[in-house]
């Protein structure tokens, strides 16, 4: 099944093409903080199976202050680098495959430690107490 294209943005990974997204509204349970941060990554011509990014954090609209991280290009290209080298076929069709993202591949990824946020009512404050940059 492929991805709602409304809301999904292109990204070129070692020159092949996709379309990525984060789901618009939290489910209950990712608003609750219970579920991960995830996101889908499609071939952007000739979709076939979908790549789903679970993250170590919640979203960043998670109603309850959980920690977060912005899910950037970089990101995203890192973790389709990271799929690719472990099977994902995005071309063939069948079910959606799931990357499960940890801290440590986030600092690989990020080439540092991540920086987590805490959302709440008025914007975000860094979850080490230190100003971010």
């Amino acid at each position: 099944m492929a991805m709602p294209k409304k809301g999904s943005r292109r990204i070129t990974v070692d020159g092949g093409s996709y379309r990525w997204r984060v789901r618009r509204k939290p489910s209950y349970s990712q608003g609750n903080g219970w579920t991960p941060l995830t996101f889908a990554v499609e071939r952007a011509e000739e979709p076939g199976n979908v790549l789903v990014v679970s993250l170590p954090c919640a979203r960043p609209d998670n109603w309850l202050g959980h920690r977060t991280i912005p899910v950037t290009p970089a990101l995203v290209a890192a973790c389709v680098r990271r799929a690719l080298e472990r099977g994902w076929e995005p071309g063939r069709s069948g079910s959606a495959v799931t990357l499960e993202v940890s801290e440590d591949d986030l600092t690989h990824f990020l080439g540092r430690p991540p920086r987590y946020l805490i959302p709440f009512l008025w914007g975000f404050v860094p979850a080490d107490g230190t100003a971010s940059a």
